[in-house]
């Protein structure tokens, strides 16, 4: 399949028109109304800085289901205990530096760009993005940013500065998810550590499907907090 070139209009190709590895088309911008509808058709921007905005939708996609999350005994543990304090909408800004901090610590490089961080300030202050912090001792030591749409959340990234605050962070979006009927959650690319959740891959032709369906309930827009 062809990448596509995409130029001012507010608009992408088709999500099945996706190359192999997921690449669908490159160009356009970040605003709000291109991620939103981007997000609605089943596609998600990931580039480096000093690339182009390159805009994916792999096949297979993985997801969790909010009612199959597996918590494992000692993080039961640990959230029976109350080590952390679980806040949410409070510090996103912060969150999605600190995603986007760890990673470039850990060389491993990053697609949270400034123009990125930017962006999904936008859409956070618009009412659309979140986040999901672990506190300890009025610090700031884990959490998850995504976006929030009918009834999916597109999870982007997650970083932990001590044992099991993201992992607490992300079963507290399961409760949140389970208790205002967000029946999906976006995991976009595969990882061990979101299978060991429960996440698992499913083909994107049916990822689209239930999209579709989770697409027609209300979206809590706004803060979430």
């Amino acid at each position: 399949m062809p990448v596509f070139h995409l130029s001012d209009a507010v608009a992408f190709p088709p999500a099945h028109f996706a190359r192999k590895d997921g690449l669908l088309a490159v160009g356009g911008d970040l605003s709000p109304k291109r991620l939103i509808l981007g997000y609605k058709m089943g596609i998600f921007p990931w580039f480096s800085e000093g690339d182009p905005i390159c805009w994916w939708s792999p096949d297979p996609r993985l997801v969790l289901d909010p009612s199959e999350i597996r918590i494992s005994r000692s993080l039961k543990k640990v959230i029976k205990k109350n080590r952390f304090e679980i806040r949410i909408d409070s510090a996103f800004e912060e969150v999605i530096e600190n995603c986007a901090g760890i990673r470039s610590e850990k060389r491993e490089g990053t697609w949270i760009t400034p123009e990125m961080i930017q962006a999904y300030r936008a859409l956070h202050e618009s009412g659309w993005a979140h986040s999901f912090e672990a506190w300890f001792r009025g610090e700031l030591v884990g959490g998850l940013y995504g976006v929030g749409l009918g009834g999916v959340f597109f999870g982007e990234s997650m970083f932990s500065k001590m044992s099991d605050s993201s992992k607490t962070a992300l079963a507290a979006l399961g409760e949140y998810a389970k208790k205002y009927s967000i029946d999906m959650i976006d995991c976009q690319m595969t990882t061990a550590h979101l299978m060991s959740f429960g996440a698992r891959d499913i083909p994107r032709a049916i990822f689209l499907e239930r999209l579709k369906k989770s697409l027609s309930k209300r979206t809590r827009r706004g803060h979430w907090g």
